[in-house]
């Protein structure tokens, strides 16, 4: 599984700081999750996603999607 967190971001023309504000999440969580260094968990998924306006679908790419 791939997390799109870093496209997603990008295409609402977020940065990290301002998504770490609105999610509550730190700035190095998101970092590491678009990095690839760390998963967020389905809650971490779903804070994202209402942040960013967007479906938790919309945020990762797997081919049981």
């Amino acid at each position: 599984m791939y997390i799109m967190l870093y496209e997603a971001r990008m295409k609402k023309k977020i940065t990290i700081v301002k998504l770490a504000e609105i999610s509550g999440l730190s700035k190095s969580a998101i970092n590491n999750y678009e990095n690839g260094k760390s998963c967020p968990n389905l809650i971490q998924l779903e804070i994202l996603a209402q942040s960013l306006g967007c479906r938790i679908i919309d945020l990762f790419e797997s081919d049981y999607k």
